[in-house]
């Protein structure tokens, strides 16, 4: 059986490919790393993969907003490929920077009349967090999070609050499953950066389109684990799971 082939993307200010492309190695995948300007030049490319990833950093310096410009240049040059890469039963992963350009693309939660039905802002600290959380799944309509529960990853992030224009809009998401990773520990909320509804992960409809600000690529060895030293962790890797459901999905 042929493996399933990821696509990294990369752009300028992009610092956790290497990571992501390593993760999903380990899950059995056939990664690579390709820069927006090769996938600009040859949308067709996309066509050899069934697995687009958009990669945690800093693109583009995040002038303007975070993932802006970016998701600017998915949207103006690249839409059909992408919307048709989607159409084609192939799964999206946006991870912290890859989830703010998700989200202001409209791929996970589609625009209205009236624009973006959400987006991604500034941390109600005002300032980059950088610290590990405790998550917890809900429901079973993401196929990235199929069989997880309750994981523990790292964040690093300065606009990770997610909001929607409403509170109908939100109550829509969560009827439909799509609220599927929120900040958690022990039956309490542990929100880091003020995100409505404790809200850490996204997915679409279809639940093959999924963004999250924590980092899964930072934990696919017991080794990254912070205490696993002291805790005699051998294998806990939590974001081992995330790239592993995207392998099977393919099985």
């Amino acid at each position: 059986m042929l493996k399933p082939k990821a696509l990294v993307l990369r752009a300028p200010g992009t610092n956790c490919d290497e990571e992501t492309q390593f993760a999903f190695e380990m899950a059995g995948v056939d990664a690579d790393r390709i820069h927006i300007n090769r996938i600009i030049e040859s949308p067709n490319v996309l066509d050899e993969y069934q697995i687009l990833c958009v990669p945690g950093g800093f693109s583009f310096g995040d002038d303007i907003a975070a993932g802006r410009i970016l998701a600017n240049q998915i949207l103006n040059r690249l839409r059909d490929a992408v919307e048709d890469f989607r159409a084609a039963d192939k799964l999206v992963l946006g991870i912290c920077n890859g989830f703010q350009v998700l989200v202001k693309t409209g791929f996970i939660v589609p625009p209205d009349n009236d624009g973006l039905c959400a987006t991604l802002t500034w941390n109600d600290s005002g300032r980059f967090i950088d610290r590990w959380v405790k998550l917890k799944t809900a429901g079973e309509q993401c196929v990235f999070l199929k069989g997880l529960d309750e994981i523990y990853l790292p964040i690093a992030h300065a606009e990770g609050k997610f909001v929607a224009r409403d509170e109908n809009i939100l109550n829509e998401l969560e009827s439909a499953g799509q609220l599927a990773l929120r900040y958690h520990s022990n039956g309490t909320s542990e929100n880091p950066n003020g995100s409505s509804r404790d809200i850490a992960g996204v997915c679409d409809a279809s639940g093959r389109v999924f963004g999250l600000m924590p980092h899964p690529e930072r934990h696919v060895l017991a080794t990254q684990h912070p205490r696993w030293t002291r805790e005699g962790l051998n294998d806990c890797p939590d974001g081992r799971g995330i790239f592993d459901n995207a392998a099977s999905y393919f099985a």
